[in-house]
């Protein structure tokens, strides 16, 4: 089993027994206690549960409902959100999308564009831009989730490396001015970072109630954000912490 396969296996284990010992993951994933140690360090780092001694507990951060719940969610926000975002995208770009409700109501606008070569763990996204012979569209391969109507995993992980795109552009469900963007969902959170890796330039969405509220899996640093597309203006606060870490605000 890969490390990261296990430390969401982790994950899962600590969210239904709410804590458990370092001994007790060992004897379970049949490894050392010192890599169950270096498992529970990564994800403590990253914000996904919490360290404490001989062991580790459960956080309690933002989670998310069913995909088609959060549709009707912040409806009008997304659609402003898809508007701006349009503005940034170009005839020709290359694009990662990953699977969200925000993306999503992306997709829809940016079908109107030309030229899009558009590369997608989202069976929607898919579909929607995959309608016309305007677009270039693929769909990475893995463990297919059927809610989400998407893919992932260690093969959509290794898809991925298969592209360079000039945007990866990003739904979360939380962002942090210390932390930085996050999300709810472990294996959703690898994508995105996978993405970003092979991506010039990363464009997050997120509405404002998504700002100054935590989430359990890290995606990225604010100051690995290029760009923030926000339905509203962030409050000062939150527009300085940006501001100082280089993020354009759109």
């Amino acid at each position: 089993m890969k490390p990261a396969q296990r430390q969401g296996r982790i994950l899962e284990v600590v969210g239904l027994r709410g804590e458990t010992t370092v001994e007790a993951l060992a004897e379970e994933f049949r490894v050392s206690a010192e890599t169950i140690r270096r498992d529970l360090a990564r994800l403590a780092g990253s914000g996904a549960l919490m360290k404490v001694h001989g062991g580790a507990r459960r956080m309690r951060l933002h989670s998310e409902s069913s995909f088609q719940d959060r549709m009707e969610d912040h409806a009008e926000a997304k659609a402003v959100i898809a508007r701006k975002l349009a503005a940034l995208v170009v005839p020709g770009d290359t694009l990662f999308m990953d699977t969200g409700t925000t993306t999503l109501a992306c997709a829809e606008v940016l079908a109107g564009h030309q030229r899009l070569t558009v590369v997608t763990n989202s069976l929607r996204i898919a579909q929607v831009l995959g309608k016309t012979d305007s677009h270039v569209v693929y769909l990475l391969g893995g463990r297919f989730s059927s809610d989400n109507s998407q893919t992932a995993g260690a093969m959509a992980l290794e898809s991925v490396g298969q592209f360079q795109a000039d945007h990866a552009i990003l739904t979360v469900s939380a962002l942090d001015r210390e932390v930085g963007a996050m999300d709810a969902d472990f294996d959703e959170a690898q994508v995105a970072r996978e993405m970003i890796r092979h991506a010039r330039n990363t464009i997050v969405l997120a509405h404002l109630e998504k700002l100054d509220r935590r989430a359990a899996f890290r995606v990225c640093r604010l100051d690995e954000i290029d760009v923030l597309v926000c339905d509203q203006r962030p409050d000062e606060a939150f527009a300085e912490a940006l501001a100082a870490r280089k993020v354009e605000v759109r």
